[in-house]
């Protein structure tokens, strides 16, 4: 077992999966705003935990979206003496959000795959090389010898596919697709999880969309694209929450664009600042500058001012990053 300069135990796969066999009692946490991959790897540890005989829960900070059903499901209450917590796929305990007040400076064990990792809990189990969480669970589950039934599998797949863009990202590695096809043994209908994942819209998010391009900002000689998402825009449409996920990848469709930005506003002086990049850009160098962190190709920050302070300052960031990889170009906004 390593320990860093702040006191985390770094763990490796043989010493995590002993953690989770030696424990009887889970409190499973996921992040705000969940997506399919913090959802999918926290409903897999818990599945696996009960084919262990272990008592486990998950606790989201939100309420998990419908389309989810599937797999994630009510699960039993897990009383906090004598309980270990767990986060999973939660970087940095302010993406606890509402949990962070009961569970913050009280997680034993973190399993996660972000590089911007802050080593909050007791004890870390990090996998960067891992384009999903899930991907890092699905070895953790095989090595505890659980067997993985159908409704793991649908988790582990959702975990997979929603933090690859449908296997269409840069962070997808053979091992990634050997993991999918392992999955494809069991009974998950990967069409119909693909289907909701990625070509659902309902109808509000599909006007707020339409708003957003309206109201798209393109700067330094298109080769970046800001997409503001208002509370006014949010509020006539009453589009939303964990509604509002696919809106950052937009900017991923438009030619020449290198950086796509989303400001969501979440408050009347607070904005989630999502980032995405291609090649040479790291989205996560530029938005730990804004105090926040995640992949290479995407990351986010939380930022606090008005609106167009926020645009400032993260154009401000973009735009060093553009000046150190197009050295004696136009930066222009």
């Amino acid at each position: 077992m390593m320990k860093n300069n702040s006191g985390c135990n770094l763990f490796t796969l043989k010493q995590t999966v002993a953690y989770l066999k030696k424990h009887n009692n889970y409190i499973i946490l996921t992040h705000a705003s969940p997506d399919g991959d913090t959802l999918g790897s926290a409903y897999a540890l818990y599945y696996a935990l009960n084919e262990i005989g272990k008592t486990a829960c998950v606790l989201c900070p939100e309420l998990i979206p419908q389309k989810y059903n599937y797999f994630a499901r009510k699960t039993d209450h897990v009383h906090m003496e004598g309980a270990s917590v767990v986060a999973v796929d939660v970087a940095d305990e302010v993406l606890l959000g509402a949990l962070r007040e009961e569970f913050g400076g009280k997680i034993q064990l973190c399993i996660d795959h972000h590089i911007s990792n802050t080593h909050y809990a007791e004890n870390l189990y990090l996998d960067p090389s891992a384009a999903a969480t899930a991907e890092a669970m699905f070895d953790i589950i095989e090595r505890m010898n659980v067997n993985i039934n159908d409704i793991t599998a649908k988790a582990l797949y959702t975990g997979l596919a929603t933090d690859t863009g449908c296997f269409k990202y840069s962070n997808v590695t053979e091992k990634t697709h050997r993991i999918a096809a392992e999955l494809y043994k069991y009974n998950l209908d990967a069409a119909e999880i693909n289907r909701l994942m990625f070509d659902t819209k309902s109808k509000r998010l599909l006007k707020l969309e339409q708003m957003v391009l309206t109201a798209a900002e393109f700067h330094f000689d298109d080769r970046c694209v800001l997409l503001p998402v208002t509370s006014e825009m949010q509020e006539e449409t009453g589009c939303s929450g964990t509604e509002l996920e696919g809106i950052a990848v937009i900017s991923r469709s438009i030619e020449g664009v290198k950086i796509g930005i989303t400001v969501k506003q979440i408050e009347k002086e607070e904005f989630k600042v999502s980032l995405r990049t291609y090649p040479p850009f790291d989205a996560s160098a530029i938005c730990r500058k804004l105090g926040g962190g995640g992949h290479i190709a995407a990351a986010g920050a939380t930022v606090n001012g008005s609106l167009s302070q926020v645009k400032k300052l993260i154009l401000g960031a973009v735009k060093s990053a553009l000046e150190e990889a197009y050295a004696g170009s136009s930066t222009d906004q």
